[in-house]
C-alpha cells in the first residue's frame, strides 16, 4: 500500500479514537438553555466579539492567545520552506522538523501541569514569552547563510552545529506550551459561565484573523521586501517581545505571578494544605501569621485568586519589593498616630476590594515576628469584619523562620539559610463573620502552625 494511504488510515484511526474518548466526557447541563442560535454569521460574529470586552483581563488574555497563533502560524507555515531552502534538506528533514515543533508544543503543554501545581499559574505566561523570543532570536543566529542542497535528515543531524537549530525549534514549541495553556485556562476561569462558550467563539474568530494577518505579513516580508525566512523569524521574535511587554503592562498580574513563581520554585519548595478552604468566588479575608518579608508573595502565589494584601507601609516601601507589592495592588497601612492619611486611604481601599468580591490578605500581628513566635493579633481585623461582614480564612506559614527573608539575624549577618527548603502553607476552614474575633483567629492560626516555626 502506498504511503499516502497509510497516512490517511492513521489520520482516520486517530480521529475515531478521539471521538471514542470524547464519549466518556461527563454530560454538562446548559447554563443558558434559553439561548437561540442566530444563523446570521455576520451579526453573530460581532455579538461574540463584544463579549470579549466585558472583562479587561479576559480581553487581554484573548489577544495574547491570538498573538500566539500569529507567532506559531508564522513558524509552522515556514518550517517546510525553511528546511528545504535554508537548510537544504529533503522531505524527511522537513517532516522531522515539523514533528519536532509540534511535539515541543505538546511537551510544554503537559509540563504546565507539573510546573503550575495543577492550578492556573499565570507566572508561566511571561516565562513562555521570554523563551519564545530568546529561542526565536537564536534560531535566526543559528541559521546558515548558504545551505548545502539535498542533505538527508541523518546527514543534517550528524553535523553537531545543526543541533542548535533542532534545540531552538524544540524549545520554541515547549515555551509556546508554557505560554498558551495558562492563557486558555484563564479565559475559561474568568469568563461568565452563561456566555463562556461565546467568549471562546470570539477567541477562535480572532485566532483565525491573526493567522490570516500572519500569512499576509509573511508574503509581504518574503516577497516585495525581499527578506529571508530567518529574517522573518527574527522579526517575529522581536515583535513577540514588544507584544509581551505591552500585555504585561496592561495586566501586571502576569508579571507579578512570574516573579512569585520564580520565588517559590527556586528559593523554596512550597506545600499547600487546605487550598479548597479558600472559596472560588465572593469576598473573603485571608489572615496569616507574619514570618518574613516574602509572606505576601508566597500566599499570593499559592492561592488561585488574586490577593490584595494589607501591609505595614514601611515594608511596602522597601526598594525592589515595593514594585512587586505595587503591581500586586497591595494596600499600605499605618497606625493612626503615625500617619492618619495612610490609615484612612487603607480602609477605603479595603472597602473597595471587598465590595468588588475579591480576596483581602492581612497579617493581624501588624509586624514581622522577631523571634519566630506568633504575636498577639490586633483588633483591626474585628473592625474590618464588623464593617464588611465577610468570612475570615485562617492561614499558617510554617518552616519559614530562619530563612534569608526572616528577621532571625540582623540584616548584615543574614545568610541564605533554608534555600530550597520545604515550607508549608496550611489553610483552615472559614470562620463566619459573626464568630470572628482577633483571639479566635489567632487561636486557629496557632493550631494550624503547631510547633513548626
Amino acid at each position: 500500500m502506498p504511503w499516502p494511504y497509510w497516512v490517511g488510515a492513521a489520520g482516520l484511526a486517530v480521529a475515531v479514537t478521539g471521538w471514542l474518548f470524547s464519549r466518556r466526557i461527563p454530560r454538562a447541563e446548559p447554563v443558558a438553555p434559553e439561548l437561540q442560535i442566530n444563523w446570521n454569521i455576520f451579526s453573530e460574529t460581532v455579538r461574540n466579539l463584544k463579549f470579549l470586552n466585558e472583562n479587561q483581563v479576559v480581553l487581554n488574555s484573548v489577544l495574547g492567545i491570538s498573538w500566539f497563533w500569529f507567532f506559531g502560524a508564522t513558524f509552522l507555515v515556514q518550517i517546510p520552506s525553511y528546511s528545504q531552502n535554508v537548510l537544504g534538506g529533503d522531505e524527511n528533514l522537513m517532516s522531522g522538523l515539523l514533528a519536532l515543533f509540534i511535539v515541543g508544543i505538546s511537551t510544554g503543554s503537559l509540563l504546565c501541569e507539573k510546573l503550575s501545581g495543577r492550578q492556573v499559574e499565570l507566572g508561566l505566561v511571561p516565562f513562555g514569552a521570554i523563551g519564545l523570543t530568546l529561542f526565536g532570536l537564536d534560531l535566526y543566529l543559528a541559521s546558515p547563510e548558504a545551505p548545502v542542497a539535498g542533505i538527508t535528515a541523518m546527514e543534517f543531524l550528524s553535523n553537531g552545529q545543526n543541533w542548535r537549530i533542532v534545540i531552538d525549534l524544540m524549545l520554541i514549541g515547549v515555551f509556546g506550551g508554557f505560554y498558551i495553556v495558562p492563557l486558555y485556562a484563564l479565559v475559561q476561569s474568568r469568563s461568565a459561565p452563561d456566555h463562556r462558550s461565546r467568549v471562546i467563539a470570539g477567541l477562535n474568530i480572532l485566532n483565525a484573523l491573526f493567522m490570516v494577518i500572519a500569512a499576509v505579513m509573511a508574503m509581504w516580508v518574503l516577497g516585495p521586501v525581499g527578506l529571508s525566512i530567518p529574517e522573518l523569524f527574527l522579526i517575529s521574535a522581536v515583535l513577540n517581545a514588544v507584544v509581551a511587554i505591552y500585555i504585561f503592562t496592561l495586566v501586571p498580574e502576569f508579571l507579578m505571578r512570574f516573579l512569585v513563581w520564580l520565588l517559590i520554585h527556586t528559593i523554596y519548595r512550597v506545600r499547600v494544605r487546605g487550598i479548597e478552604n479558600v472559596p472560588d468566588q465572593g469576598p473573603v479575608i485571608v489572615a496569616s501569621n507574619h514570618v518574613s518579608f516574602v509572606d505576601p508573595l508566597i500566599i499570593g502565589g499559592m492561592i488561585r485568586r488574586p490577593v490584595n494584601f494589607v501591609m505595614y507601609y514601611r515594608i511596602y516601601n522597601i526598594p525592589v519589593l515595593k514594585l512587586i507589592f505595587k503591581i500586586g495592588k497591595a494596600i499600605p497601612i499605618a497606625g493612626r498616630s503615625e500617619n492618619p492619611q495612610i490609615l484612612e486611604a487603607a480602609y477605603q481601599r479595603i472597602h473597595e476590594v471587598l465590595a468588588s468580591e475579591d480576596v483581602l490578605g492581612i497579617f493581624p500581628e501588624g509586624r514581622i515576628t522577631h523571634d519566630g513566635e506568633i504575636q498577639p493579633f490586633k483588633t483591626g481585623l474585628e473592625k474590618i469584619v464588623s464593617d464588611e461582614q465577610v468570612a475570615v480564612v485562617p492561614v499558617a506559614l510554617c518552616n519559614l523562620w530562619g530563612s534569608l527573608f526572616s528577621r532571625r539575624d540582623p540584616l548584615h549577618k543574614r545568610r541564605p539559610y533554608k534555600l530550597w527548603a520545604r515550607i508549608e502553607l496550611r489553610i483552615g476552614s472559614p470562620i463566619p463573620p459573626g464568630e470572628v474575633t482577633a483571639a479566635r483567629v489567632e487561636a486557629e492560626v496557632r493550631q494550624l502552625r503547631g510547633d513548626d516555626l
